[in-house]
């Protein structure tokens, strides 16, 4: 299996529980470069730092993910290995793109990921920033998808989503707690529990 493991902002003290113990015992560890290396460190130094150059030439960038696709394949096939990446691996993180490439080609080889403290909440406490109410997240592209917190009526939420272009939906209930679920589109419920996260896509 695979795991891409969010190590946080910098700071190796912020690193989760859940990432350090998965960093000692994994059979490998692939970092994508030398500050996750470092990052790391107090937890693991024998690790295999991998190339994702950071350049606006997507063909350099595609030819390299599928290169340490192929490198990593075999580690997580076999045993457990652990794939590292500054802030959550879900969120603007190259480990989604690592995914694809091995979902495609190795699909025998188990994927699942572990959350990490993500810029934003990093930025927020650096910055004394108080986060609420209605904020907008983005890396200078057309918004494609949309977070939603505390979504006690699902199925309005959507319907209102939908007249903007939304067409997919997953919410999660109670997430890492007792009684957790996730449900998609149609299974959508009238109502929730306070714990709850909505999350829509325009579809490409």
């Amino acid at each position: 299996m695979l795991v891409g493991v969010g190590i946080g902002p910098g700071d190796p003290e912020l690193l989760t529980v859940k990432a350090a113990r998965l960093i000692r015992e994994a059979d490998a560890v692939f970092v994508p470069g030398r500050v996750a290396a470092t990052i790391i460190a107090p937890y693991r130094t024998d690790v295999e730092v991998l190339s994702f150059p950071m350049t606006d030439d997507e063909a350099y960038i595609s030819r390299c993910i599928e290169e340490n696709a192929e490198r990593i394949a075999p580690h997580a096939r076999d045993g457990l290995a652990v794939f590292c990446i500054l802030g959550d691996p879900n969120f603007y993180g190259t480990f989604s793109r690592l995914t694809e490439v091995l979902e495609r080609r190795h699909p025998d080889v188990a994927c699942s990921t572990v959350p990490g403290i993500s810029a934003i909440t990093a930025f927020a406490s650096v910055a004394g920033v108080h986060v609420a109410g209605g904020i907008g997240v983005s890396d200078g592209s057309e918004e494609e998808a949309r977070l939603l917190l505390k979504v006690k009526r699902p199925q309005e939420t959507a319907a209102r989503l939908r007249t903007e272009g939304f067409d997919d939906f997953v919410l999660v209930e109670k997430m890492y707690m007792d009684g957790q679920q996730v449900v998609r589109n149609d299974a959508l419920p009238e109502e929730s529990s306070y714990f709850s996260v909505l999350f829509a896509r325009k579809k490409r």
